[in-house]
């Protein structure tokens, strides 16, 4: 006799809630035996109803094993003291690399959109600022970390909240695999963020992706999780902006990427990510009509973005 899929199902949720339970218990216990309250991305592992969104996040990344989520945990408490992440958190490491990483916007779900802009390395001066020696990269390492925690702490961990990044990758104009330093530190970097920030990414985008990342993410692979590598999403030059419109709505996305969001401020006073825009496709040798109804008198401002080939417009107004 077959089993109804509303019955397998429950009972995939029974067995899910007992194994975070089973975590929750085993958490407690490494909290409860340390004499300071342990804390992971500012949220106490002790009497907090968001600890449980917490070991969630290590349960899934050990595929609801239960002995190795626990394993985790100890791992990363330990790895965050003998980091002192509480510590670099607020620790002033500079402005040099706010143009490589930076948050802007919320895709359509509502996850913060976090965009990782490596062509900017190929300006040599900020290569070999960051990745000339152990001793820069380990500083790459640390504001790395730095802007993923101070990130994470403003996610919401309530049950049903949004607790995870999307992450946009720009490979355009990225150094090549030949770049050692570089390489280094990403690996450095993978092993890291992996192993101690589990369940983090919502989605990984890579845009502008050229040929030969094909060779360097074949290199990384088997150091991802094939949880990790489900994530994943690449998008040629040309399929750059398409593919990022599919998942973040254009009023959020930069401009720099065919979007409309610009920084708020008195030189541009018109438009805000909270406006509403329209795309639609135009296919050649065709028209398309946007109307835009007004019911009294008004001024109306409109800014129009092109991604791909030209485009002749006119605007008209019928009364």
């Amino acid at each position: 006799m077959k089993q109804s899929a509303e019955t397998q199902e429950s009972k995939v949720e029974k067995t899910t809630e007992k194994e975070s339970q089973e975590v929750a218990k085993e958490g407690q216990k490494v909290a409860s035996s340390s004499p300071e309250e342990v804390t992971i991305w500012g949220i106490p592992l002790l009497k907090d109803d968001r600890s449980d969104v917490v070991l969630l996040k290590f349960l899934r990344a050990r595929d609801f094993k239960v002995k190795d989520a626990f394993v985790m945990i100890k791992n990363t408490i330990q790895w965050r003291r003998d980091f002192k992440i509480d510590e670099l958190v607020d620790e002033d490491l500079g402005d040099d690399l706010e143009k490589v990483v930076f948050m802007h916007g919320y895709d359509r779900e509502g996850h913060p959109v976090c965009y990782n802009v490596y062509g900017e390395f190929q300006n040599k001066e900020l290569y070999q600022k960051t990745f000339s020696d152990e001793e820069k990269r380990s500083k790459f390492l640390r504001w790395r970390i730095q802007f993923l925690e101070r990130s994470i702490r403003k996610l919401d961990f309530s049950p049903g909240g949004i607790s995870t990044i999307f992450q946009v990758n720009d490979l355009k104009n990225a150094p090549g695999p030949g770049k050692k330093e570089l390489r280094l530190a990403t690996k450095q970097a993978l092993f890291s963020l992996q192993d101690n920030y589990p369940e983090f990414v919502a989605k990984q985008v890579f845009i502008n992706v050229p040929w030969w990342y094909v060779a360097f993410y074949t290199m990384m692979s088997p150091f991802m999780t094939q949880r990790t590598k489900s994530k994943f999403v690449y998008a040629s030059p040309s399929k750059s902006a398409e593919t990022l419109f599919k998942y973040i709505s254009p009023e959020q996305v930069p401009i720099q990427y065919g979007g409309l969001s610009v920084d708020y401020c008195d030189c541009n006073p018109e438009f805000t990510i909270a406006d509403p825009a329209t795309d639609i496709t135009v296919k050649p040798a065709t028209k398309q009509t946007v109307e835009i109804i007004i019911y009294e008198k008004c001024i109306l401002v409109w800014e129009l973005r092109v991604v791909g080939w030209e485009v002749s417009y006119s605007a008209e107004f019928m009364p």
